[in-house]
């Protein structure tokens, strides 16, 4: 679970007009840059470079914690030049260091390369705004998932033996924290596997039967209105759902909104929990 820079890459290299773009997460406490995402590049020099703190353009920008730039690389004065082999492997002249902060923490830092000498202003730098605090939001709703997660963790390695066993009321506010952490996340592929888990939550809080009872399904709850919820519950977004059922977007909306109303579901995750529990979706 954790955030993929180099599917922000190219929006990095289309914002600032430059030739690539290239970065990777902070490391060993906030004292180093491993560069492990290129776009654009020409080689693989940079690739699995080290930088330190306070060292070459990153290493600078690391440790104010604030963009730095340099308009020639080679002649830059005001940075050391221990990394200028794989930069001019790269052919690089105008280079910019953008770090990126969660809670005054830098977590990553993003390179901007032109292989040409390009004279850089502040609205240049303002126009990369947008897409930093987004990535800082996104980091920062990552940390939050992590810590929600570890704490049910805890919380369940920290109970006596003899109260290891999980009540239908626990299960049930686990089950309702796994929705709300679904709800917060964008990537698709983490949504899918939050929900898995909480089929699975939910599977074990549902009542041992001693009988086989056919599902009862909500009245009025239309085949292609379970089909959507069935595809929801894969953690799809509406347009792959569309494209899974041979629908268009619009359409979907529709059959998620009406199957929402007749389960009286606030959102989806809730209307797919609901649907579950009917025995309408597995």
């Amino acid at each position: 679970m954790s955030f993929d820079l180099a599917r922000s890459l190219p929006e990095f290299r289309a914002v600032g007009r430059g030739d690539m773009a290239f970065g990777g997460p902070v490391v060993d406490g906030g004292t180093a840059i491993d560069i492990l995402a290129l776009h654009s590049a020409n080689t693989r020099a940079l690739h699995g470079l080290r930088v330190r703190s306070g060292f070459g353009l990153g290493g600078k920008a690391l440790l104010m914690g604030r963009p730095a730039s340099v308009t020639s690389y080679y002649d830059a004065r005001g940075i050391t030049h221990q990394y200028d082999g794989p930069v001019r492997a790269e052919q690089l002249e105008t280079v910019t260091a953008l770090p990126i902060m969660v809670d005054r923490t830098p977590r990553m830092v993003v390179y901007l390369g032109h292989r040409t000498q390009v004279s850089l202003g502040d609205v240049w730098y303002d126009a990369f705004l947008p897409l930093v605090r987004r990535i800082e939001r996104e980091l920062a709703v990552e940390d939050e998932v992590r810590r929600r997660l570890n704490s049910l963790t805890a919380d369940r390695i920290e109970r006596p033996a003899p109260e290891v066993a999980l009540s239908r009321a626990d299960l049930t506010d686990i089950s309702d924290e796994l929705a709300s952490l679904a709800a917060l996340i964008d990537d698709d592929a983490l949504r899918a596997r939050l929900e898995e888990v909480r089929h699975r939550v939910d599977l074990g809080r549902a009542p041992r039967a001693t009988t086989i009872t056919a599902p009862k399904v909500p009245t009025g709850l239309a085949a292609r209105e379970i089909d959507v919820l069935a595809q929801v519950a894969l953690g799809q977004s509406n347009r792959e759902v569309a494209a899974s059922l041979g629908l268009v977007e619009s359409t979907v909306k529709s059959y998620l909104k009406n199957a929402m109303r007749k389960l009286h579901a606030t959102n989806r995750v809730h209307a797919v929990r609901l649907a579950r529990e009917a025995g309408v979706i597995a």
